[in-house]
């Protein structure tokens, strides 16, 4: 009963918001809220609540105080450089810029913080997917995807949940599936090339001196052209350009402009640049980051710490650092409003014994017939669970039993925690996962356009690195 109703929630949750029937905000409470009191169990609604929204307090606090902290730095002009760098790569070719948003996403993946790389990453993109008129669901799948592989990183939580879950060494279980992951990596690249002809295509082509042309609203052109202003995926093609660019459907590489420096992506100008300090801001994201890794204090602790020296040193004007903290505001409340929200529903999915269910009866469906191959299985497998459930409730509650079951066949824990990551790429566009409420919410997409999107994507690429993995003899 309650394997049925679990799943019948979940698919209810993903219907909804994808079908635009309700906010996320209001799924997320609403749903688990009615569930619980199907399944008997809604005087303890309260408990379960306050427990999941115990649990992910702490990461609340952290994407509050990280999204005001590299606010402040996106504000201050420490990442400017890497705007100008990326924008003198892409030019103005949809292809490129596609490919720009992968590499980005993947280099800034490095750091292990889903919410810090889609902060960076739609605060370098975001105005050129603007400007040109290219799809923000794009944006927003192909740095999901490409995060959700670069998160298999020791640091970056499902290596070291797996590890600490089955008793096992992180690096035993990393550095031999690093030719799978760059495999899935290779992939989300080629994956945003072909959606990058898809967007040169639908849009036409615009040269760099067009697209630098005072005047030219090119989202209006393109709606009136197919194009939606939500972000969604038109099918419709732009007006014939002209100015000597390449045909819509074209190879030719875009003209060498003479004003790169003129589309800055970031306003060059603003008043909250602080040039002077740029050591200092460029020295505190490292010592920050660092302290991260190295698991100096509690993540949340560091932001705290960061978020505050850099509004005192970059502002010292209390009006002033009250004006960035309102500038940021609605970011702040958006995502953290998402994150309580969650809280609702995996309290819910957890209190009621749902998960627990769930992952049980998806293990007792397994034939025995398959024991020997428990680790293809393992891979298959974290694709829904890891979808569908937090890492935590993945790793330390339904790994174990899949190792369990493996090792009654010979397999070896370690392939089954191989196999374990394979599904991080989709999990990273997970309803269950905070950061992608980050990463919607700056490119101003709908959950459920971006979740229509790139699951197909995420799910492929999870399955090219199990295949590599199979094929590499990894798991």
């Amino acid at each position: 009963m309650l394997t049925v109703l679990g799943f019948a929630m979940i698919a209810t949750f993903l219907v909804l918001i994808m079908m635009k029937r309700m906010s996320p905000i209001a799924a997320l409470v609403l749903i688990p809220a009615l569930f619980c009191v199907a399944v008997g169990q809604g005087a303890q609604l309260g408990d379960y609540v306050i427990d999941g929204v115990g649990k992910l307090a702490p990461t609340a606090a952290m994407l509050m105080f990280a999204i005001v902290y590299f606010g402040v730095m996106i504000d201050v002009g420490l990442f400017d450089p890497i705007v100008r760098a990326i924008l003198r790569f892409c030019k103005a070719d949809p292809v490129r810029v596609v490919v720009g948003t992968a590499v980005l996403a993947a280099i800034v993946s490095l750091d292990g913080d889903g919410s810090t790389t889609f902060m960076i990453t739609v605060s370098a993109m975001y105005p050129l997917y603007k400007r040109l008129g290219m799809s923000l669901v794009v944006l927003t799948g192909v740095a999901a995807t490409a995060n959700g592989v670069m998160n298999t990183l020791p640091w970056g939580g499902p290596t070291a949940r797996a590890a600490t879950a089955l008793k096992l060494d992180a690096g035993d279980i990393f550095v031999p599936m690093i030719p799978a992951l760059a495999a899935g990596l290779l992939f989300v690249i080629a994956l945003a090339y072909v959606l990058g002809r898809r967007e040169r295509k639908r849009i036409g082509y615009l040269t760099l001196d067009e697209a630098l042309a005072p005047g030219v609203d090119t989202e209006t052109v393109l709606v009136g052209a197919g194009a939606s202003k939500d972000g969604g995926e038109g099918e419709g093609r732009a007006a014939p350009r002209t100015g000597g660019g390449a045909g819509a459907g074209g190879d030719a590489p875009a003209e060498e402009g003479t004003g790169t420096a003129g589309f800055q992506g970031l306003d060059p100008h603003r008043a909250t640049l602080r040039p002077r300090l740029y050591g200092f801001n460029a020295a505190l994201t490292v010592g920050l980051l660092t302290a991260m890794i190295l698991e100096v204090l509690p993540i949340p602790v560091l932001f705290l710490i960061g978020a505050a020296l850099a509004l005192t040193v970059n502002f010292p004007r209390p009006a002033d650092q009250k004006e960035r903290l309102a500038a940021h505001a609605d970011n702040v409340l958006n995502v953290s409003g998402m994150v309580f929200a969650a809280a609702v529903f995996t309290g819910v999915l957890t209190g009621t014994g749902m998960v627990k269910h769930m992952a049980d009866w998806l293990v007792g469906a397994i034939p025995d017939a398959m024991g020997p191959h428990m680790a293809l299985v393992t891979g298959v497998l974290s694709l829904p669970l890891t979808y569908f459930m937090s890492n935590d409730g993945f790793y330390f509650g339904v790994l174990p039993v899949l190792a369990e079951a493996g090792a009654a066949h010979g397999v070896s824990p370690l392939e089954i925690a191989r196999a374990s990551l394979a599904g991080q790429a989709l999990h990273m566009s997970s309803p269950l996962v905070p950061a992608v409420y980050v990463l919607v919410g700056m490119a101003k997409v709908e959950f459920g356009d971006h979740t229509r999107f790139t699951v197909k994507w995420a799910a492929l690429t999870s399955l090219v690195v199990l295949a590599a993995g199979v094929l590499f003899g990894i798991v």
